[in-house]
């Protein structure tokens, strides 16, 4: 997945929309217009940084006169009392801006910090870790990029860039083989450069698939660890396998050794805890 830096910028100015209005008032009131201060962005729980680059255009958007004196990078690991940036400029400013930024960067160090965790249960394997829809209206963005920063594989970022059949447009289309067939007449009409990828709940409707072709990835739905063994022996590398459903940290592994190609877990984005971050002022 590309960050697009004016997606960012929409994202910035609506959460500032939503924040802000017409005015932050408590720094206002309280703050003299012409301040200038320093402030640290202090770590307070451990695990891998996310969200630096964002946190310097949310400065730059709130005040270009803020200067961000950047120490670590996305994806550094973090611990209590490590110092990732330092912000300079209007006090008035940097207050504006700290709710947004911490909030950020709170959200993708914590899924960056699972993901990370993850993609080190898989190493040895050729298994690579997949994130989900399950995210948070909004905010989709920075979350499949911290994913991307943890060192996981972003899966499609909505329902216009990519057809994934699952169960129940199977079973509205009237079956798996109609639901198949009638994806890829859609996109050889519109002319779309769609790939197209279908959920199996049993080895049944992966035969039919397997029947009809045409797909990037076959997704194995709850299949526990025999079933998928099965399923790829049918499979036989005629295309990449994805294994869904009912996975966490605890049993990925084991998903991983079936060997399969890819997991997706929406616990990536659904389950995670907001890594401890604060703003402190420097006097």
């Amino acid at each position: 997945m590309m960050i697009n830096q004016e997606d960012l910028l929409k994202f910035i100015n609506l959460a500032l929309e939503e924040d802000v209005r017409e005015g932050d008032h408590t720094s206002l009131s309280t703050v003299p217009a012409d301040a200038i201060g320093k402030a640290k962005l202090l770590v307070k729980d451990t695990g891998i940084l996310a969200g630096v680059e964002l946190a310097e255009l949310i400065f730059k958007t709130v005040d270009p006169r803020l200067k961000v004196e950047v120490l670590l990078k996305d994806g550094s690991p973090i611990k209590p009392g490590d110092i990732p940036l330092y912000v300079e400029g209007p006090d008035r400013s940097i207050l504006t801006a700290e709710r947004l930024v911490l909030n950020c960067m709170q959200r993708m160090s914590g899924i960056a910090t699972v993901t990370k965790s993850i993609v080190d249960r898989l190493e040895g394997t050729n298994c690579k870790v997949l994130d989900t829809r399950k995210t948070t209206p909004g905010i989709r963005l920075l979350e499949k990029w911290a994913v991307q920063i943890g060192g996981g594989v972003n899966h499609r970022f909505g329902l216009f860039d990519m057809i994934l059949i699952k169960d129940n447009h199977v079973d509205y289309a009237g079956g798996i083989k109609e639901a198949l067939q009638a994806a890829q007449n859609y996109v050889k009409e519109k002319g779309l450069k769609l790939d197209i990828e279908i959920e199996v709940r049993n080895l049944d409707e992966l035969k039919q698939v397997l029947e009809v072709g045409g797909v990037v990835r076959i997704m194995l739905d709850n299949f526990n660890y025999g079933q998928i063994r099965e399923a790829l022996q049918i499979i036989d590398g005629r295309f990449p396998v994805e294994a869904s459903g009912g996975i966490t940290p605890e049993n990925v592994r084991e998903y991983a050794e079936t060997g399969v190609d890819y997991v997706s877990m929406g616990y990536l984005t659904h389950s995670v805890k907001s890594l401890d971050l604060s703003l402190k002022a420097i006097k």
